[in-house]
């Protein structure tokens, strides 16, 4: 009997396992560390994390970015994404990951940004006018980053 329990709880690990591996749903953002990630388009170190987005795939390591605008550049450089992936944004405000496909966009002139495209990220209008950085903001619509249809996954 007790050569019986050790097997059932290896049977059950690998179950919760399994079940674990082949969950359902888009990819969840990666974590950053903003030391050793670099942009996958300009290879600069993604430092600041209030500017950052990456593109996550199944089965792919993640893509880090440093600016909004080079993700904006990867990804008409780079069509098609992977199947699957999923485009987030930090907000600026918070640094929380975003769908970009749901995160509203501003462009700040004179924001000094990685890159120099004076864009940043918010999860929501509120978010974007809590932000004393997003004051004077010019509206950005998600389609000038993203390109037509606004979300990686809906290519």
């Amino acid at each position: 009997m007790t050569a019986r329990f050790p097997a059932r709880l290896v049977a059950i690990g690998c179950a919760l396992a399994c079940a674990a591996a082949c969950r359902r749903g888009p990819p969840a953002p990666a974590q950053l560390d903003p030391r050793n990630d670099a942009c996958a388009f300009c290879r600069m170190a993604v430092s600041d994390p209030q500017f950052a987005a990456q593109l996550v795939a199944p089965n792919e390591e993640p893509r880090f970015f440093d600016d909004l605008g080079c993700l904006r550049d990867y990804l008409r450089e780079h069509p098609p994404v992977p199947r699957g992936a999923v485009a987030y944004v930090a907000d600026h405000r918070t640094s929380a990951w975003v769908r970009a496909e749901a995160a509203t966009y501003s462009r700040v002139p004179g924001l000094r940004t990685p890159m120099g495209s004076e864009l940043i990220a918010h999860a929501d209008a509120a978010s974007r006018d809590a932000d004393p950085v997003a004051s004077g903001a010019v509206p950005v619509p998600a389609a000038e980053l993203l390109g037509p249809g606004s979300a990686p996954e809906a290519r």
